[in-house]
């Protein structure tokens, strides 16, 4: 089977959460985390998503089942990233086109990043090319250690990194272009000799070098599109630029947002032109509001619903006294 393939992590048991719901079905403006994923992939041109669940996977697939193009593994032992991938063998096994790898739990990727890895493993003919940004803020993250002519040799977590290793600031994002069946190839020559003794899937690209083939890494994704969402910091911090993106593509379209840092609006809302959003609103769910409207103050919006051209639904704060 031709094509392209995404292989989307989502099996972790994210401890650091503190929550009692599984980290990939977080919703952030109304949509899941793992949902911001999948529709980058899709928008990469991705035809279908294997997806590996682990922690609370009845649950997982229970809530992402009603999507056509996905089917699931499950990793029922955590044993590393490699492990994880290795779930996919069956659903990779007649594939032998491109795979893409990546975290679930990375809402702001872009799309069109993720088809530049694609286009890139294709173009090179390569077993692999790994997304990386540039960051100083790489603590934590596993650095990309390039040879002396400027090209790739491995990938370092920084549990396993010398002094000098740390200092590098080409990190990796996790997210990968693989061809799909030298992945399955190297997945099964991974060894747990690490300092967690798992597998890691950051082995993979120096498995395929050492057996010849052409490995490359590309810094084509921001960090911004490179941040996990582990803990509720974190978590917030996704929903202010989600928020912020929803607001600004709004605005462009012809609807006056009077105080966008007072202002909650989902994930989907249609909104029509020289409507007037005013402070404190918050519109959640499927709502569709036409032209020509005034909403709030302070108005909670809850879908589904519709509202028409020409609704008033303005508010007046009462008089002191």
């Amino acid at each position: 089977m031709t094509g392209t393939t995404a292989v989307i992590l989502a099996a972790g048991k994210s401890t650091r959460m503190k929550s009692d719901t599984p980290k990939v079905l977080h919703e952030v403006c109304g949509k899941m985390l793992i949902e911001y994923v999948m529709d980058a992939v899709r928008d990469a041109g991705v035809e279908k998503l294997v997806i590996i669940v682990g922690h609370q996977a009845e649950r997982v697939q229970a809530a992402l089942q009603h999507h056509p193009d996905v089917v699931f593994a499950e990793q029922k032992e955590q044993n590393g990233t490699g492990h994880a991938v290795m779930m996919a063998e069956e659903a990779l096994a007649d594939h032998d086109g491109s795979v893409l790898v990546l975290a679930g739990d990375t809402p702001l990727l872009h799309g069109a990043s993720l088809k530049s890895l694609l286009d890139a493993q294709q173009n090179e003919k390569a077993a692999c090319v790994i997304g990386t940004a540039d960051t100083v803020n790489n603590d934590g993250l596993g650095r990309v250690v390039r040879n002396a002519d400027g090209g790739f040799d491995r990938i370092v977590e920084q549990k396993d990194a010398s002094e000098e290793e740390k200092k590098i600031t080409e990190i990796n994002t996790g997210c990968y272009a693989f061809d799909g069946p030298l992945l399955l190839k190297s997945l099964r020559q991974l060894r747990p000799d690490n300092a967690q003794a798992e597998y890691y899937l950051t082995d993979c690209p120096r498995i395929l070098i050492d057996e010849g083939h052409t490995v490359s890494a590309s810094c084509s994704l921001t960090i911004q599109e490179a941040i996990g969402v582990n803990n509720r910091i974190q978590l917030a911090e996704v929903q202010s630029h989600i928020q912020s993106e929803i607001l600004q593509s709004l605005m462009l379209d012809g609807v006056t947002i009077v105080d966008p840092g007072q202002t909650t609006i989902d994930h989907g809302v249609t909104i029509g032109q020289d409507t007037v959003i005013k402070p404190g609103c918050v519109i959640e769910g499927e709502v569709s509001i036409g032209k020509h409207c005034t909403l709030g103050p302070h108005l909670h919006v809850i879908g589904p619903a519709e509202i028409p051209d020409g609704t008033d639904f303005t508010f007046q704060e009462p008089e002191e006294g």
